[in-house]
Protein backbone atom coordinates (compact mmCIF):
# COMPACT_ATOMS: atom_id res chain seq x y z
CA UNK A 1 0.00 0.00 0.00
CA UNK A 2 1.39 3.52 -0.80
CA UNK A 3 2.26 5.54 1.87
CA UNK A 4 0.04 8.46 1.16
CA UNK A 5 -2.84 5.81 1.22
CA UNK A 6 -1.69 4.67 4.61
CA UNK A 7 -2.14 7.82 5.67
CA UNK A 8 -5.14 8.16 4.74
CA UNK A 9 -6.48 5.36 6.39
CA UNK A 10 -4.44 6.34 10.09
CA UNK A 11 -6.32 9.59 9.75
CA UNK A 12 -9.58 7.92 8.86
CA UNK A 13 -9.07 6.20 12.25
CA UNK A 14 -7.30 9.30 14.25
CA UNK A 15 -9.93 11.83 14.32
CA UNK A 16 -13.07 9.98 15.23
CA UNK A 17 -10.34 8.59 18.46
CA UNK A 18 -9.52 12.39 19.37
CA UNK A 19 -13.48 13.23 19.59
CA UNK A 20 -14.52 9.65 21.15
CA UNK A 21 -11.46 9.60 23.63
CA UNK A 22 -12.40 13.33 24.59
CA UNK A 23 -15.52 12.44 24.74
CA UNK A 24 -15.23 9.26 27.08
CA UNK A 25 -12.59 11.62 29.61
CA UNK A 26 -15.62 13.53 31.17
CA UNK A 27 -18.71 11.92 29.97
CA UNK A 28 -20.44 10.33 32.90
CA UNK A 29 -19.76 6.82 33.98
CA UNK A 30 -16.66 6.32 31.49
CA UNK A 31 -15.09 9.33 33.13
CA UNK A 32 -15.47 7.99 36.64
CA UNK A 33 -11.97 8.00 38.48
CA UNK A 34 -13.01 4.05 39.12
CA UNK A 35 -12.77 3.20 35.30
CA UNK A 36 -8.90 3.32 34.29
CA UNK A 37 -7.36 5.15 31.74
CA UNK A 38 -6.35 2.12 29.82
CA UNK A 39 -10.04 1.29 29.77
CA UNK A 40 -11.25 4.43 28.36
CA UNK A 41 -8.64 4.21 25.62
CA UNK A 42 -9.26 0.71 25.03
CA UNK A 43 -12.91 1.42 24.40
CA UNK A 44 -12.17 4.82 22.24
CA UNK A 45 -9.93 2.59 20.20
CA UNK A 46 -12.78 0.15 19.66
CA UNK A 47 -15.80 2.67 18.74
CA UNK A 48 -13.52 4.78 16.91
CA UNK A 49 -12.79 0.87 14.77
CA UNK A 50 -16.22 0.89 14.25
CA UNK A 51 -17.39 4.57 13.38
CA UNK A 52 -14.93 5.04 11.12
CA UNK A 53 -15.47 2.95 7.84
CA UNK A 54 -18.66 4.61 7.86
CA UNK A 55 -17.36 8.26 8.06
CA UNK A 56 -15.54 10.62 4.83
CA UNK A 57 -12.46 11.95 5.79
CA UNK A 58 -10.75 14.95 4.23
CA UNK A 59 -7.78 13.51 2.51
CA UNK A 60 -6.17 17.26 2.00
CA UNK A 61 -5.63 17.22 5.64
CA UNK A 62 -2.38 16.21 6.89
CA UNK A 63 -1.86 15.87 10.37
CA UNK A 64 1.80 17.30 10.98
CA UNK A 65 0.63 20.50 9.96
CA UNK A 66 -1.07 23.87 11.12
CA UNK A 67 -5.05 22.41 9.76
CA UNK A 68 -3.85 19.56 11.33
CA UNK A 69 -3.42 20.66 14.55
CA UNK A 70 -6.75 22.99 14.56
CA UNK A 71 -8.56 19.57 12.99
CA UNK A 72 -7.09 18.22 16.29
CA UNK A 73 -8.28 21.02 18.58
CA UNK A 74 -11.48 20.76 17.42
CA UNK A 75 -12.28 17.36 17.44
CA UNK A 76 -11.22 17.39 21.18
CA UNK A 77 -13.17 20.58 22.37
CA UNK A 78 -16.32 18.85 20.30
CA UNK A 79 -15.70 15.35 22.81
CA UNK A 80 -15.30 17.44 25.73
CA UNK A 81 -17.92 20.02 25.20
CA UNK A 82 -20.51 16.89 24.70
CA UNK A 83 -19.28 15.23 27.80
CA UNK A 84 -19.25 18.46 29.71
CA UNK A 85 -23.42 18.73 29.16
CA UNK A 86 -24.09 15.57 30.61
CA UNK A 87 -21.56 16.18 33.16
CA UNK A 88 -23.62 18.84 34.66
CA UNK A 89 -26.19 16.61 35.16
CA UNK A 90 -24.40 14.93 38.00
CA UNK A 91 -23.40 17.89 38.86
CA UNK A 92 -26.99 19.38 39.45
CA UNK A 93 -27.92 16.63 41.23
CA UNK A 94 -25.07 17.06 43.70
CA UNK A 95 -25.67 20.65 44.12
CA UNK A 96 -29.12 19.87 45.42
CA UNK A 97 -28.10 16.79 47.64
CA UNK A 98 -25.87 19.63 49.61
CA UNK A 99 -28.67 22.22 49.87
CA UNK A 100 -30.61 19.40 51.23
CA UNK A 101 -28.27 17.63 53.60
CA UNK A 102 -27.56 21.61 54.90
CA UNK A 103 -31.07 22.15 55.88
CA UNK A 104 -31.09 18.77 57.40
CA UNK A 105 -27.94 18.83 59.32
CA UNK A 106 -25.96 16.29 57.78
CA UNK A 107 -23.48 18.84 55.67
CA UNK A 108 -20.82 17.10 58.15
CA UNK A 109 -21.60 13.75 56.71
CA UNK A 110 -19.43 13.35 53.53
CA UNK A 111 -18.40 10.21 51.26
CA UNK A 112 -16.29 10.30 48.40
CA UNK A 113 -18.18 10.38 45.27
CA UNK A 114 -16.40 8.23 43.08
CA UNK A 115 -18.06 9.53 39.97
CA UNK A 116 -15.45 12.54 40.68
CA UNK A 117 -13.44 11.20 43.25
CA UNK A 118 -14.04 14.39 45.57
CA UNK A 119 -16.45 14.12 48.61
CA UNK A 120 -19.67 15.24 49.03
CA UNK A 121 -22.47 15.02 51.49
CA UNK A 122 -23.98 11.69 52.02
CA UNK A 123 -27.38 12.80 50.90
CA UNK A 124 -25.79 14.44 47.31
CA UNK A 125 -24.07 10.67 47.26
CA UNK A 126 -27.38 8.25 47.43
CA UNK A 127 -29.00 10.77 44.86
CA UNK A 128 -25.77 10.11 42.63
CA UNK A 129 -25.97 6.79 43.21
CA UNK A 130 -29.76 6.96 42.29
CA UNK A 131 -29.32 8.86 38.80
CA UNK A 132 -26.14 7.08 38.09
CA UNK A 133 -28.16 3.79 37.81
CA UNK A 134 -30.97 5.00 36.34
CA UNK A 135 -28.61 6.24 33.38
CA UNK A 136 -27.47 2.57 32.96
CA UNK A 137 -31.22 1.57 33.37
CA UNK A 138 -32.66 3.93 30.44
CA UNK A 139 -29.40 3.41 28.19
CA UNK A 140 -28.32 6.23 28.27
CA UNK A 141 -24.68 5.14 27.92
CA UNK A 142 -26.21 4.10 24.73
CA UNK A 143 -27.78 7.33 23.91
CA UNK A 144 -24.67 9.06 24.41
CA UNK A 145 -22.39 6.52 22.25
CA UNK A 146 -25.30 7.50 19.51
CA UNK A 147 -25.21 10.91 19.78
CA UNK A 148 -21.46 11.24 19.25
CA UNK A 149 -21.90 9.09 15.98
CA UNK A 150 -24.60 11.63 15.25
CA UNK A 151 -22.35 14.19 15.82
CA UNK A 152 -19.95 13.59 13.01
CA UNK A 153 -23.08 13.40 10.46
CA UNK A 154 -23.94 17.57 12.33
CA UNK A 155 -19.61 18.52 11.94
CA UNK A 156 -18.74 15.99 9.27
CA UNK A 157 -14.65 15.39 9.17
CA UNK A 158 -14.47 16.70 6.10
CA UNK A 159 -15.65 20.39 6.86
CA UNK A 160 -12.63 21.83 9.04
CA UNK A 161 -14.59 24.75 9.90
CA UNK A 162 -17.17 24.90 13.19
CA UNK A 163 -19.93 27.32 14.66
CA UNK A 164 -19.32 27.98 17.82
CA UNK A 165 -22.50 29.80 18.34
CA UNK A 166 -23.80 26.65 19.63
CA UNK A 167 -21.63 27.25 23.23
CA UNK A 168 -24.72 29.52 24.09
CA UNK A 169 -26.98 27.08 24.96
CA UNK A 170 -24.83 25.09 27.02
CA UNK A 171 -24.84 28.65 29.43
CA UNK A 172 -28.74 28.74 28.81
CA UNK A 173 -28.79 24.52 30.22
CA UNK A 174 -26.57 24.73 33.12
CA UNK A 175 -28.84 27.59 34.45
CA UNK A 176 -32.01 25.91 33.95
CA UNK A 177 -30.28 22.23 35.12
CA UNK A 178 -29.13 24.39 38.07
CA UNK A 179 -32.44 25.86 38.72
CA UNK A 180 -34.28 22.92 38.06
CA UNK A 181 -31.89 20.87 41.04
CA UNK A 182 -32.66 23.48 43.51
CA UNK A 183 -36.49 22.66 42.71
CA UNK A 184 -35.91 18.81 43.16
CA UNK A 185 -34.64 19.23 46.88
CA UNK A 186 -37.46 21.88 47.48
CA UNK A 187 -40.03 20.00 49.21
CA UNK A 188 -37.54 18.17 51.63
CA UNK A 189 -36.27 21.47 52.00
CA UNK A 190 -39.37 23.64 52.92
CA UNK A 191 -40.66 20.70 54.94
CA UNK A 192 -36.98 20.76 57.42
CA UNK A 193 -38.01 25.01 57.38
CA UNK A 194 -40.96 24.31 58.90
CA UNK A 195 -39.67 22.04 61.61
CA UNK A 196 -36.83 24.32 62.05
CA UNK A 197 -39.52 27.42 62.21
CA UNK A 198 -41.52 25.17 64.85
CA UNK A 199 -38.82 24.25 67.06
CA UNK A 200 -38.21 27.90 67.40
CA UNK A 201 -41.66 28.65 68.00
CA UNK A 202 -41.24 26.02 71.20
CA UNK A 203 -37.76 27.06 72.15
CA UNK A 204 -39.53 30.59 72.58
CA UNK A 205 -42.68 29.50 74.29
CA UNK A 206 -40.34 27.16 76.74
CA UNK A 207 -36.66 28.14 76.92
CA UNK A 208 -36.00 25.11 79.20
CA UNK A 209 -36.19 22.64 76.61
CA UNK A 210 -33.05 21.29 75.09
CA UNK A 211 -34.01 21.86 71.57
CA UNK A 212 -30.30 20.31 70.34
CA UNK A 213 -30.96 16.94 71.49
CA UNK A 214 -34.70 17.11 70.24
CA UNK A 215 -34.69 19.19 67.32
CA UNK A 216 -31.93 17.72 65.16
CA UNK A 217 -33.02 13.74 65.48
CA UNK A 218 -36.21 15.11 64.22
CA UNK A 219 -35.04 17.18 61.72
CA UNK A 220 -33.32 14.13 60.10
CA UNK A 221 -35.95 11.70 60.19
CA UNK A 222 -38.34 14.56 58.44
CA UNK A 223 -35.69 14.77 56.01
CA UNK A 224 -35.41 11.45 55.21
CA UNK A 225 -38.84 10.43 55.34
CA UNK A 226 -39.75 13.18 52.40
CA UNK A 227 -36.29 12.15 50.73
CA UNK A 228 -38.40 8.74 50.24
CA UNK A 229 -41.50 10.73 49.34
CA UNK A 230 -40.43 12.73 46.95
CA UNK A 231 -37.95 9.55 45.04
CA UNK A 232 -40.93 9.22 42.59
CA UNK A 233 -40.90 12.80 41.46
CA UNK A 234 -36.77 12.78 41.50
CA UNK A 235 -36.38 9.63 39.33
CA UNK A 236 -38.82 11.51 36.41
CA UNK A 237 -37.38 14.73 36.56
CA UNK A 238 -33.42 12.52 36.08
CA UNK A 239 -35.90 11.00 33.15
CA UNK A 240 -36.27 14.11 31.65
CA UNK A 241 -32.95 15.54 32.11
CA UNK A 242 -30.89 12.62 30.69
CA UNK A 243 -32.93 13.16 27.70
CA UNK A 244 -32.57 16.85 27.51
CA UNK A 245 -29.01 16.22 28.33
CA UNK A 246 -28.14 14.11 25.10
CA UNK A 247 -30.33 15.67 22.67
CA UNK A 248 -28.08 19.29 24.01
CA UNK A 249 -24.53 17.29 23.79
CA UNK A 250 -26.39 17.29 19.49
CA UNK A 251 -27.89 21.12 20.12
CA UNK A 252 -24.24 22.46 20.29
CA UNK A 253 -23.21 21.46 17.38
CA UNK A 254 -25.92 22.95 15.68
Amino acid sequence: MPIDQLEILALSYLWPFLRISALLMVAPIFGAGTVSVRIRVVLAALLSALMAPMLPVNAAIEFFSAPGILMALREIVIGLAMGFVMQMIFGAVVLAGQSIATGMGLGFAMAVDPQNGVQVPIVSQIKVVIATLLFLAIDGHLMLLSAVFQSFALVPLTDPGFAVTGFENVVSLGSQLFASALLLGLPTLTAVLMINVAFGVITRASPQLNIFAVGFPVTIVVGLVFLFLGMPAFIAAMQRFFETGVNQTLMILG
